[in-house]
């Protein structure tokens, strides 16, 4: 039997149509996105296959509209196979999915959780402000010392996301983002990419974003995880009832550990990963950190069939 370990993709996967496939046939689905919009009094369904892609990358839609496929995805997988996780895990936003998934909070009250968080994450820092930009390349030790030699000031630059080997995320301060841009083109150390985010998310610009979320928590009902979820800001620990809050407070202002986190999945036995949610970046990501994993996805039905043979499992059974 595999070893699995179940992760989930959070903002920049989002695309018009995602979930479409799997909202056609599945009763499953259907569902989740019809409670989805009664929770949250928008039309989920619509923005989701219909879009436009403009409303749709807006922080707000995005966290929503990615959360709920995330979560219908699992739910249909987890009905079709039966099968249980070593251990999960989400990349930023994913890991409310996760939590979701290891039985650790609802479905309504993981909807408004995040649309909370989405909420404080746009009116933490002025339109223009902040930005984030990957640079591919150098390791994350180099773009550190990047982030050091181009600040000013009071600006706040530093790495937002461990990636893993040569690609790293950062964010901070607009302006303190374009110099590290154009040093990276002057001096050629590496390639760089500005992300279509606005807000510099895992900053220290965001201190507020966490504390008003941190406050929300205390009325969240909690659970135990039935199956370990690994924290993006510290992978060495675990979430649980009492521990959860905290962590995904320090999620909002500290640095995705990606790479940290896959290096723990090893660790705890898993063979197998399966990527649950739309696209396959984190297969990606994964396949540089760590290539002796059998990796898998479910986005829509083709990939679903696809995953349930691998598993051994009979489509439909």
């Amino acid at each position: 039997m595999a070893k699995m370990g179940l992760v989930f993709p959070g903002q920049g996967v989002q695309s018009v149509g995602m979930g479409g496939d799997l909202y056609e046939s599945s009763d499953v689905v259907r569902t989740l996105f019809a409670e989805a919009g009664d929770v949250l009094e928008t039309d989920i369904a619509g923005l989701c296959l219909r879009g436009p892609q403009a409303v749709l990358d807006e922080t707000l839609h995005t966290q929503l509209a990615v959360l709920t496929v995330d979560i219908a995805v699992y739910s249909l997988f987890r009905e079709e196979s039966g099968a249980d996780a070593v251990v999960m895990a989400g990349h930023s936003l994913g890991e409310y999915a996760a939590l979701y998934a290891a039985g650790a909070i609802g479905f309504a009250d993981v909807l408004r959780l995040v649309k909370k968080r989405a909420v404080y994450h746009r009116d933490a820092v002025p339109q223009g402000v902040g930005a984030m930009a990957a640079v591919l390349g150098p390791p994350s030790t180099e773009v550190e010392e990047m982030c050091r030699t181009v600040r000013r000031g009071e600006e706040v630059l530093s790495p937002a996301i461990f990636n893993g080997p040569g690609q790293t995320v950062v964010a901070g301060h607009a302006a303190a983002v374009e110099r590290l841009m154009e040093e990276a083109r002057r001096s050629g150390r590496a390639k760089t990419v500005r992300l279509p985010i606005s807000v510099p998310c895992h900053t220290s610009l965001l201190q507020n974003a966490a504390e008003r979320l941190r406050e929300d928590m205390r009325h969240v009902s909690f659970r135990d995880c039935r199956a370990p979820v690994i924290p993006n800001c510290d992978p060495s620990a675990r979430h649980s009832r009492a521990a959860t809050p905290d962590l995904l407070a320090r999620q909002i202002t500290s640095p995705v550990r990606w790479e940290e986190t896959v290096a723990h999945m090893a660790g705890a036995g898993v063979d197998t990963i399966i990527e649950l949610g739309p696209k396959k970046t984190l297969c990606g990501l994964i396949k540089r950190i760590d290539p002796r994993f059998r990796l898998l996805n479910v986005e829509d039905s083709q990939s679903l069939c696809r995953c349930l043979q691998a598993l051994g499992t009979n489509p439909g059974a």
